[in-house]
């Protein structure tokens, strides 16, 4: 995968997108000296990419989140470090937006200087077995919604449709068809095809752009 300085990651709440943002941190650390992880969800207090800090930190990756994180105080607070993202175009970012819309909405702070600087992969994160999200239609909402919400424009799809624990190749490839029907709705590529790493050697050769991805890690 070739990266911008900011790939920016959203979708509807359970799209998976907070694992795929920490996998390609990761990804992007072996490829890049300086690399820094934002979670800008401002409201879903639980799955996050704080859950991953300290093997992130461990991997030199900086770690970017509201000091309310993970805690049980609701509080729409961004961190001041936050707009580094944007003043330092030295540091190489993944974003974790947020689910939907209302996530969207601190990603407005930042859209003029990505805009600007023009540096940017903005990607929606579909998984179809959810059920927000299981039409092309469906998805094509809730994309418009992001990008109303967040003043940013996406760039590419990243079809990550799963079944937890009972994903089999075939969970996957069913999809195929109505990612490419998102696709010629929106006028988007499909850039990326995320499985759990374990499906990849059953899918290789059938998938393009296919990444597979490790679960995320707990916090500790």
């Amino acid at each position: 995968m070739e990266f911008k300085r900011v790939t920016l990651l959203a979708g509807h709440y359970g799209s998976g997108k907070t694992n795929i943002a920490v996998n390609l941190a990761m990804l992007l650390r072996q490829k890049r000296e300086r690399v820094a992880i934002a979670d800008l969800d401002i409201v879903n207090p639980y799955f996050r990419t704080k859950d991953s800090q300290y093997d992130l930190e461990q991997a030199g990756i900086r770690f970017i989140c509201s000091e309310y994180a993970n805690s049980n105080v609701d509080i729409p607070a961004l961190p001041q470090t936050l707009y580094a993202i944007t003043d330092d175009r030295e540091l190489s970012c993944i974003l974790d937006v947020g689910g939907d819309d209302r996530g969207a909405l601190a990603l407005g702070r930042l859209a003029p200087g990505l805009l600007e600087e023009n540096d940017f992969e903005m990607l929606f994160v579909v998984n179809f077995y959810r059920p927000l999200t299981s039409t092309a239609d469906d998805a094509l909402e809730v994309l418009r919604e992001i990008e109303i919400a967040g003043h940013l424009p996406f760039t590419g799809i990243v079809n990550n449709s799963n079944l937890g624990d009972e994903t089999t190749p075939d969970v996957v490839l069913r999809t195929a068809d109505r990612t490419q029907e998102l696709c010629g709705k929106c006028g988007l590529p499909l850039r990326l095809t995320t499985v759990n790493r374990p499906l990849v050697p059953a899918l290789r050769d059938k998938i393009p752009n296919l990444i597979g991805l490790d679960l995320q890690a707990k916090i500790r």
